[in-house]
């Protein structure tokens, strides 16, 4: 008889699951015996984390989903009780990356920001909360940011989203407690993603040179990788967790460490 896997009977969501630190989270999902709905905007991103968890052996489905729309998350959380029962697990990952200083943000930027990174975390939590009652609990994972609790600059709009990421954590912690449901976040440090390659981009920067500049702020002097994201969000989400709520955990090699 093999392990027990952390996840086993678990169905989760995972939402901007499509690529990056998403992507990373539903396969460890899956392969840890969680039956995952891949939520995401991408369409062919999703179905390709889809068709990667069935490769390796995993339960998954693909919904197209919006998290500023809560008609798309309604049917997200539809789609996946249909699929494979009650929803143990949310993980809110979905996330727009918006950067500038104060007088370059306009207000659809921070429409945009706040309606994705902040809104949207609070509508998917909203919409799975009936399912997580009637089976008394469930897990919710927040990803926050290193952004969420130091400065950095002409990154404006992206730290106020994340910060409010960070007190969202806390209150629904504090509020959900009584119908046994945990809400911590992960705060990353600098991941190697494809919204890293193309901020890199759009400041016309070197990406090699960037990736070895980047890593230099951690003690480990390199970048993360969407994997040990997923080790952490696969740590709360599991009952290995289970006295932990509020929490956040700061992966980013050491960097913020003072």
């Amino acid at each position: 008889m093999g392990l027990a896997k952390s996840l086993d009977g678990k169905n989760a969501i995972v939402t901007g699951s499509g690529n990056g630190i998403g992507r990373a989270i539903a396969m460890r999902f899956a392969a840890e015996g969680a039956r995952v709905t891949v939520a995401d905007i991408e369409e062919d991103a999703g179905r390709e984390t889809v068709d990667r968890i069935a490769k390796a052996g995993g339960t998954a489905i693909f919904v197209r989903t919006d998290t500023t729309d809560s008609d798309a998350i309604k049917a997200a959380v539809a789609a996946t009780i249909a699929a494979h029962d009650e929803i143990d697990v949310l993980v809110n990952n979905a996330a727009a990356f918006v950067f500038g200083k104060v007088e370059d943000v306009t207000p659809d930027d921070w429409a945009k920001v706040f309606g994705v990174n902040v809104i949207g975390y609070a509508n998917c939590v909203r919409e799975v909360l009936p399912s997580m009652r009637r089976q008394n609990g469930g897990a919710i994972v927040n990803i926050a940011s290193v952004s969420s609790f130091i400065a950095q600059p002409e990154f404006i709009p992206y730290n106020a989203s994340k910060g409010a990421v960070s007190q969202l954590t806390k209150c629904l912690a504090m509020d959900l407690s009584v119908d046994n449901i945990r809400v911590n976040a992960v705060c990353p440090g600098s991941i190697r993603t494809r919204a890293t390659d193309r901020h890199i981009a759009e400041l016309g920067l070197d990406p090699e040179d960037s990736y070895e500049e980047f890593g230099q702020d951690s003690l480990m002097k390199r970048m993360g990788k969407p994997s040990e994201i997923a080790s952490g969000a696969l740590f709360l989400a599991s009952d290995e967790a289970s006295f932990m709520t509020g929490a956040q955990i700061v992966i980013d090699g050491g960097a913020t460490i003072d």
